[in-house]
């Protein structure tokens, strides 16, 4: 609750000084009028309508690039030949930023979700990939000795080894990709997809509304912290809280 004291004065504050000078602007808003706009978008459902679109197109994003990510943190993981094949190629194509991507996207993919999903999907591959192939190159190598020992395939030591001993820092890697698939799927309707959150916002300003700029503003950053609560909360229950000191942020 002392987490709260900060936000709530500011609120305050801002309410105080938009009564006792007033607000005439097309760019800002009173807290309470920020919040009667809320509440009027959730009433009427356009505010869960962009949220299923942004939320939609994170998840998608995060699916595939998590997906392909795990994948070739594997292969890094677990065969130091193929990480120094692939250093330079990743360490090349990393530091490009996601949205930069987007007029290649937009000839490939035209507006709309698989836009959003592809470029969502390239900026969560990275952090998958970094965390995974870490995570999986620690796994201890007596471990797969056992495996070895055991006869167990390939497959089978990845499945009965090799991943649950990485489960934890994984876990980080997805639920870090979860927070970067949200900040870029607003971003993308932002700069350019007419679809969810971020294009509500630009709607919003465009049409003088700084009242619903700020409420799907304030909504943007409910939603990342709600998702990013239910992440906190499955690691602590799958891992325990030790896992969130030893696996990272």
């Amino acid at each position: 609750m002392k987490g709260l004291v900060l936000p709530i004065l500011l609120v305050a504050l801002a309410e105080g000084a938009a009564r006792t000078f007033g607000i005439a602007s097309d760019s800002l808003a009173a807290p309470s009028d920020i919040a009667a706009a809320l509440a009027e978008a959730l009433a009427d459902g356009r505010l869960l309508l962009w949220s299923a679109q942004t939320v939609a197109s994170a998840l998608a994003g995060l699916a595939i690039g998590g997906g392909l990510g795990l994948v070739l943190g594997l292969l890094v993981g677990l065969s130091p030949a193929t990480g120094r094949v692939l250093h330079l190629p990743i360490e090349f194509l990393r530091p490009i930023p996601s949205v930069a991507l987007l007029p290649v996207a937009l000839l490939g993919f035209g507006f709309g979700y698989r836009l959003e999903i592809a470029i969502v999907a390239f900026a969560c591959f990275w952090p998958v990939l970094i965390i995974g192939s870490a995570a999986i190159s620690g796994v201890e190598r007596r471990l797969l000795e056992v495996g070895r020992v055991l006869r167990f395939g390939p497959l089978a030591r990845i499945r009965k080894i090799v991943l649950p001993a990485a489960l934890p820092r994984l876990f980080v890697a997805f639920r870090l990709a979860a927070g970067v698939s949200l900040i870029v799927a607003v971003t993308v309707e932002i700069a350019l997809n007419p679809l969810g959150l971020g294009y509500a916002m630009m709607y919003a300003q465009e049409t003088l509304r700084p009242a619903l700029m700020f409420a799907v503003l304030v909504w943007v950053g409910l939603v990342g912290w709600a998702i990013n609560a239910l992440l906190l909360t499955a690691q602590r229950r799958l891992f325990g809280p030790a896992a969130l000191v030893n696996a990272g942020p």
